[in-house]
């Protein structure tokens, strides 16, 4: 094996996991529950909440904060999964090393 092809390798596969985390880190994914949708970029960062529930929030207060974590949970499943679909090819290339 030459090194030079092994580093040539490595240093193009290194490219291509930026170039797919920084398409990751673009997108917008919303995360949706009955009462609330999150809007969240690639880095998991929370963008924008929208709450949807017309009712008196105040008796509600519990309930909201419930909607709001599965509407959260439900954004980072998505960003995962974008994440795996995107860059799980370079982590089995890896043995598991990403």
């Amino acid at each position: 094996m030459n090194i030079q092809n092994i580093m040539a390798q490595a240093q193009k596969m290194q490219k291509e996991i930026t170039k797919k985390q920084e398409e990751i880190y673009a997108m917008t994914f919303v995360g949706k529950s009955e009462w609330v949708d999150v809007s969240m970029n690639g880095k998991k960062m929370v963008m924008k909440i929208e709450i949807k529930y017309d009712g008196d929030i105040n008796g509600e207060k519990e309930m909201l904060a419930d909607m709001i974590t599965i509407a959260i949970n439900d954004a980072h499943k998505q960003i995962d999964k974008e994440i795996e679909q995107k860059l799980g090819v370079y982590s089995k290339q890896l043995g598991g090393l990403m």
